[in-house]
């Protein structure tokens, strides 16, 4: 059993890698991107039988700080 957690900084939270990253693609000739929120994937391979609200502790506990950070969990 898969479970793939999005984790991105909420909105009205400054996300300087993403700024870096809309600045780079300006950079070079992008000019289309207005903005860029940047965040990560985090994939678990779990034991069958985990349950959604087990990740979702995970998300609470460690993978997503959630003073800042929003999460959402695929189960696959």
């Amino acid at each position: 059993m898969k479970a793939r957690v999005h984790v991105m900084l909420k909105d009205g939270v400054l996300d300087p890698q993403g700024e870096a990253v809309r600045h780079a693609l300006g950079a070079m000739g992008f000019e289309g991107v207005a903005g860029v929120r940047q965040g990560k994937v985090i994939e678990l391979d779990l034991k069958d039988g985990t349950s959604e609200a087990e990740v979702a502790d995970m998300c609470e506990r460690l993978l997503a700080n959630t003073v800042i950070e929003s999460y959402r969990i695929e189960i696959a």
